[in-house]
């Protein structure tokens, strides 16, 4: 287990699913958080389960699409701990799941908002300090749809291979400057999200028996694991807990 203690780290979309579980393991490891969610009020029971097991933490309202709000959301993290020392940009969305034909063009435009310009509000807002203390880690949430095209989520997979680009674009500018950026694809987890994926009957990925889906614990764990420096050589990497050779290094149980 990594020693996080008196590392700042913030998690947006911690109300529910892995969002959630990360902040619940990274706590228990010994980091202060900051449990962010459109809505403080929705991650009142991360909040309340951080703090019942003696973790510092507080949770804000933010929406990712208002840069304004994020940059509210990083100084108060600052005012509040005094410093931050990692973002995780989790908060994320899959509708609209459906054909490009169909779709709603507003709520296609709200996907990107939220999914990508999410991720670069967060990165250009917490840039500036992880530049001037010449520290700091970005993990960026990210999916195999990154990377294969999936019927019925041209907004989602099309956001999710953007943060890729991302990911590389801000570890190729920031990394000789001490800040360490990952892409992280989590699998599939049994989560909220889910459920809307299997309603929708849409692609393979909505046939997967929910018996058969992931707990979030295993990527909440890698998440921890890549918030400490033993994962210092694999910056600038974008990394799935498929690959069996970083799950041997994380020490979860090999498939």
């Amino acid at each position: 287990m990594s020693n996080l203690s008196d590392q700042v780290i913030l998690v947006t979309g911690a109300s529910r699913g892995i969002g959630a579980a990360a902040a619940i393991e990274l706590a228990k490891q010994g980091a202060k958080l900051c449990l962010s969610s459109r809505s403080a009020a929705a991650c009142s029971d991360t909040l309340e389960t951080i703090r019942n097991a003696g973790g510092d933490a507080f949770a804000a309202s933010c929406d990712m699409s208002d840069y304004d709000a994020v940059e509210k959301l990083i100084s108060d993290t600052m005012e509040h701990y005094g410093r931050v020392d990692t973002l995780i940009n989790n908060a994320g969305i899959v509708d609209p799941i459906g054909p490009i034909s169909t779709s709603d063009p507003k709520e296609w435009a709200k996907n990107t908002s939220i999914n990508l310009l999410g991720v670069y509000h967060g990165t250009r807002a917490v840039l500036p300090h992880f530049l001037e203390q010449k520290a700091g880690t970005i993990i960026n949430i990210s999916s195999g749809a990154a990377h294969g095209p999936m019927e019925g989520w041209s907004a989602y997979c099309s956001g999710k291979a953007a943060v890729h680009m991302m990911t590389r674009a801000t570890a190729l500018e920031t990394g000789e400057d001490g800040v360490r950026v990952f892409g992280f694809a989590p699998g599939v987890v049994d989560t909220e999200m889910q459920v809307k994926i299997r309603a929708s009957g849409i692609n393979a990925v909505s046939q997967i028996p929910r018996e058969n889906l992931s707990s979030a614990l295993e990527p909440a764990i890698a998440i921890a694991w890549l918030c400490s420096d033993a994962a210092d050589d694999l910056a600038g990497q974008e990394l799935t807990i498929r690959d069996e050779s970083l799950r041997k290094r994380i020490g979860l149980p090999l498939s």
